[in-house]
């Protein structure tokens, strides 16, 4: 098991939401969907667009360089599932969000 790293508070990212976090030397994307947080490498397998700075609509993200759509409570491609960006187990703990590395 790899250390749990805060990354943010639940209040700073409403349902709907995502950004772009870091956690051990990582950039990293944290969703929200409904309540739910999700953590995926930032970085879009196409040609490396911030996965953070996309479009969530439920639990797909939209890549904001080239539209490439990925799941994020899985991290699998939407066209291709076979295709994964790298996800990150999360715990929320008091109204914070812990990343594990």
């Amino acid at each position: 098991m790899g250390a749990l790293i805060k990354v943010a508070d639940t209040a700073e990212l409403k349902p709907g939401e995502c950004k772009v976090v870091e956690a051990a030397g990582k950039i990293l994307a944290l969703f929200n969907v409904g309540g739910t947080f999700y953590v995926l490498d930032n970085t879009c397998l196409h040609r490396g667009g911030p996965l953070g700075e996309g479009e969530l609509e439920g639990t797909i993200v939209t890549c904001p360089w080239h539209g490439w759509r990925w799941d994020v409570a899985t991290g699998a491609n939407t066209n291709n599932p076979a295709v994964k960006v790298a996800r990150f187990p999360v715990k929320v703990d008091g109204g914070s969000v812990f990343v594990e590395t």
